[in-house]
């Protein structure tokens, strides 16, 4: 069994920090890379997004870590990854009278050997947050493995920028939209219903169990 969990916590974000710089350099490099200046750095970027961001992990029964992702409401203020990493200002990609929401979904990682249903479990939660109105976008940043499997399960992403080498692996600017979210949230849907609910801000304590299948499929 494993269970679905919103970090809140400073605590819990040092640990999405760990988690996150681990599992990349170690699937990519195949080496422990700990660096507490990358942790510190990454961390310190979740805490200036936490006020609109949500961010989901799946944990075992011993409450580690099996996979995060970050789904964060762009505030058109702070600066994006996409910017920071690439130098793309999301304002030059946005279509004219573009009204809708910009989202960013981010800090997505799998605990080496665990298989595709956590990757999905975790992509349908934040996609169902971007998805919540119509017409609304989202900016990732994408290992090369990782846009192969995204492309594989239809969400079609569109790349904006030349790929640079992040976290231990080729990283690739894309861009999402709501059609191929929403194709593939109801597609998958049936992976998260009841979540929603009891992950809201009225249900902060509560974590979603539910039964985990492994895949055996790695990727990052």
């Amino acid at each position: 069994m494993s269970k679905i969990k919103i970090l809140r916590s400073d605590n819990d974000y040092m640990k999405l920090a760990q988690f996150v710089i681990n599992e990349n350099y170690s699937h990519h490099r195949k080496i422990n890379q700990f660096s507490e200046p990358k942790t510190e750095a990454l961390y310190n970027e979740e805490l200036l997004y936490r006020n609109h961001s949500t961010v989901y992990a799946l944990q075992d029964d011993n409450s580690d870590f099996i996979g995060t992702i970050r789904v964060l409401k762009w505030n058109y203020r702070d600066i994006l990854p996409i910017e920071k990493i690439f130098s793309i200002n999301p304002l030059h990609i946005l279509e004219d009278g573009f009204q809708s929401d910009v989202w960013h979904i981010g800090r997505f990682a799998i605990r080496k050997n665990e298989g595709l249903l956590p990757l999905k479990k975790l992509m349908t939660l934040a996609i169902g947050k971007v998805c919540e109105n119509n017409g609304n976008i989202a900016f990732a940043e994408c290992d090369t493995k990782l846009l192969n499997i995204l492309f594989l399960m239809g969400i079609e992403p569109k790349i904006i920028g030349k790929s640079k080498y992040y976290l231990g692996s080729e990283t690739i600017p894309v861009l999402l939209t709501y059609e191929n979210l929403l194709r593939f949230y109801n597609k998958n849907e049936h992976l998260v219903i009841g979540y929603k609910e009891h992950l809201s801000p009225q249900n902060q304590t509560n974590n979603i169990i539910f039964k985990y299948i492994n895949t055996n499929y790695s990727f990052v």
